[in-house]
């Protein structure tokens, strides 16, 4: 029987011809492949996925990780092929650097008989991995969406800085247009920022030297915020528009909590959610919890009446 239908098998609840003591007695090798810490949102998940390694094998002496870090999808690729070449990993868990050049490969560890938990980024393929951890994607783009809808005026401009292009990029715009289709918001532009502060500078001065009426900015990001928010420092057009970033940096949310005009809401998106990803399956290897399937975690939105209650000054993030 191949280590998936085995993990499959305790995911479900099945009993195991072993039993659970010699459950206990069986090691693991759990794979874990994400982005490096390039920006704000990645250092808070590398943080957290190093926590949560070190709690488990604290926890549970049979596990055993192995973490790696990329800057590039070709990397990342290589990074889980030796995992399983030469670390004969039993689950992968894998935020995608981007979806389309991590789809194959890690469909051939899926197909190789090993537990696949995807975070985040989704592949361009359906139905490859065997647990999906995410945000609430569509929903982080219709909280937004729904309050410009709210807080513009029919015939008004926004501008819209995307992320890097993956699936869940896609499912956020896509619901932050349906958010706000029939309001009369006018977006003049949008470009991919690629979740880079140096990135979305670029693209807001491009907005900047386009545009000469914007009322607010979508930056779907609390790192590309921050760049936008300096190239509209730079023109002197800070008094003309408000910026909506995401995910809840602790700079941001200190500043929502003291009422900066041009920083007046956010949407929560928690890089904490690897931590969940690794304990899941974890949990799935070691016990006989069912943990397959979609662990979606809500969007919500953050004002100045209730941002204490996500600022956290110790944080990476």
């Amino acid at each position: 029987m191949k280590r998936r239908d085995i993990f499959k098998g305790a995911a479900l609840g099945l009993a195991l011809a072993a039993g659970p003591a010699a459950a206990q007695d069986q090691t693991y090798t759990i794979g874990v492949a994400i982005p490096s810490a390039t920006h704000g949102f990645m250092g808070g998940l590398n943080y957290h996925a190093q926590d949560s390694i070190k709690r488990l094998e604290a926890t549970y002496p049979q596990l055993s990780f192995v973490l790696a870090t990329a800057g590039d999808a070709g990397k990342m690729v290589n990074d889980i092929e030796d995992m399983v070449a030469t670390r004969d990993i039993d689950a992968l868990v894998v935020l995608p650097f981007e979806s389309e050049p991590l789809t194959s490969p890690v469909q051939a560890v899926a197909e190789a008989g090993i537990w696949v938990t995807v975070v985040d980024r989704g592949l361009s393929v359906e139905g490859i991995e065997d647990l999906y951890v995410a945000g609430d994607n569509p929903g982080f783009g219709r909280t937004a969406g729904e309050y410009f809808a709210e807080n513009l005026n029919e015939g008004d401009n926004i501008v819209v800085l995307r992320g890097i292009p993956t699936t869940l990029d896609n499912e956020r715009v896509e619901a932050f247009q349906a958010a706000i289709e029939g309001s009369g918001i006018n977006v003049l532009d949008m470009q991919h920022g690629n979740w880079n502060r140096d990135d979305a500078f670029n693209v807001m001065q491009d907005f900047l030297s386009k545009h000469e009426d914007i009322d607010a900015v979508w930056a779907a990001d609390d790192d590309m915020a921050i760049g936008v928010l300096e190239a509209i420092a730079q023109a002197d057009r800070a008094e003309e528009m408000w910026v909506v970033g995401g995910a809840g940096m602790k700079e941001i949310i200190k500043r929502i909590m003291d009422g900066d005009p041009r920083l007046p809401v956010n949407v929560t998106y928690p890089p904490a959610q690897i931590a969940t990803a690794i304990e899941l399956t974890a949990l799935g290897l070691v016990s006989e919890t069912p943990v397959s399937g979609r662990f979606i975690i809500g969007s919500q939105l953050v004002t100045p009446e209730n941002a204490e209650s996500f600022y956290f000054p110790d944080s990476p993030f």
